[in-house]
């Protein structure tokens, strides 16, 4: 297995720091984050979801897109994808990101999966998604890239089996799943060994990141309420050791992408800590 970096991770750094550090520390990938910054938040410090400064704006030009992979490529690291935030299911979006990704030489890029908060019935919703994914297989197909659909809480596909779901009625080829036990933890936990078993084929890409949940107070009944925050990747629910013994017994041999969001480190020791965390159990 090889280790890479989501760049939401790194919101401090510029892209040309983000590639020296990211060889340093011995990654072989970049996962670019593809997401504009807002015009009022470009005046805020670094952060992973709004100022962040190792991001490809979706409006910037091919030459200045391909500034990307050459400074990448330039560390002898590979673009393992364009990363965009789709859960809206917008077409267009998911094409431009298609797109950038062919142009990069990414592998893959992250699709979307409806989001979930209890106003719209899931069927809907299911249905939707299946009906976008089948828009997004078309678009692999034609771009050579692959989309992947991510577990990931507050969506409906939080969990192995219902990423499954909707990708089971795609070509694993051009469709698959990005598997993230640290999302896992809030929301849609599964045996990780159960999880890859029923992935099979579709298994396309691993986050690494951790999360806990802690007690918080009480609910109106008088019982015990709890809520899950992030966490340092030693100190999270996520089994590591566990994780990676199941990754290998299903035959995995893609990159696992640190996306850490609990802020032990600053970024350039983060990708330092990730990559000797990793091969210590690896």
């Amino acid at each position: 297995m090889k280790l890479s970096v989501f760049t939401v991770a790194t919101p401090d750094l510029t892209p040309e720091e983000l590639v020296l550090t990211a060889r340093e520390a011995g990654l072989d990938g970049v996962e670019w984050r593809f997401k504009g910054v807002p015009a009022e938040a470009k005046d805020e410090a670094p952060s992973f979801w709004r100022n962040n400064l190792c991001s490809i704006d979706p409006g910037l030009s091919d030459t200045e897109m391909l500034r990307f992979k050459e400074i990448t490529e330039a560390q002898g690291l590979e673009v393992v994808s364009v990363t965009p935030y789709l859960n809206s299911l917008n077409l267009e979006e998911t094409d431009r990101a298609f797109r950038a990704a062919r142009l990069l030489g990414a592998k893959m890029i992250r699709v979307g999966a409806a989001g979930y908060d209890g106003s719209t019935p899931y069927p809907e919703l299911y249905e939707a998604t299946v009906r976008y994914l089948k828009e997004a297989e078309r678009m692999a197909k034609q771009y050579g890239v692959k989309g992947v659909v991510e577990t990931h809480h507050n969506t409906i596909a939080p969990s192995a089996g219902l990423a499954h779901r909707l990708v089971s009625h795609c070509d694993p080829e051009y469709i698959g799943v990005l598997f993230d036990p640290g999302n896992m933890v809030h929301e849609g936990y599964e045996r990780f060994k159960m999880g890859l078993e029923l992935l099979g084929p579709y298994l396309a890409h691993v986050h690494v990141k951790n999360a806990v949940w802690t007690q918080d107070g009480a609910r109106a009944d008088g019982t015990a309420g709890w809520r899950s925050e992030w966490a340092p990747l030693a100190s999270g629910i996520v089994d590591f050791r566990t994780l990676l013994y199941d990754l290998k017994s299903a035959g995995y041999d893609g990159c696992l992408g640190i996306e850490d969001f609990s802020g032990q480190y600053d970024s350039k020791t983060l990708l330092k800590a990730f990559a000797e965390f990793m091969r210590e159990r690896m």
